[in-house]
């Protein structure tokens, strides 16, 4: 088992940050096990990856799948029709591909452009604070050296 799933480091904890948005935007069910396989494949930090899965709730998902249907219908080039959320596979049957394509497309997008400025984002700000605690504990010596 990969040390990573549980550890906190940089790379672990912007690669669940990646994971949990892309899988957060998939608008299928199931989206915790999808997450739960790629940290275990790809050694992310498991717990953050699932936690971030919750992005996408119940009252954020209408929402999200306005947007990712409404982009995915225009870049599609197609006629975006009115439709409810429903997360069941009754309302996955009935939809057919006047919606689901859209969705699809639209989620893919939003889901893998997110995840890669999260996963850029926190691995810069995390950089970033290792440098000014080193920084810190730098000025912090200099100035314990140079009392009288």
């Amino acid at each position: 088992m990969d040390p990573n799933l549980f550890h906190i480091n940089r790379h672990s904890v912007s690669l669940a940050f990646a994971i949990g948005i892309f899988c957060a935007f998939l608008p299928i069910p199931g989206q915790t096990l999808i997450a739960v396989l790629l940290c275990y494949w790809l050694g992310a930090n498991l717990p953050i990856g699932i936690i971030l899965i919750w992005i996408s709730n119940p009252v954020t998902i209408p929402p999200m799948f306005f947007l990712t249907y409404q982009l995915g219908s225009s870049i599609l080039d197609t006629q975006a029709i009115q439709f409810s959320a429903q997360m069941d596979w009754q309302w996955f049957k009935s939809l057919g591909s006047d919606v689901l394509k859209p969705l699809l497309l639209g989620s893919l997008i939003c889901g893998t452009v997110l995840s890669a400025v999260s996963y850029y984002a926190i691995f810069q700000l995390w950089r970033w604070k290792v440098l000014k605690n080193w920084q810190d504990r730098k000025e912090k010596r200099s100035k314990i050296g140079k009392k009288p």
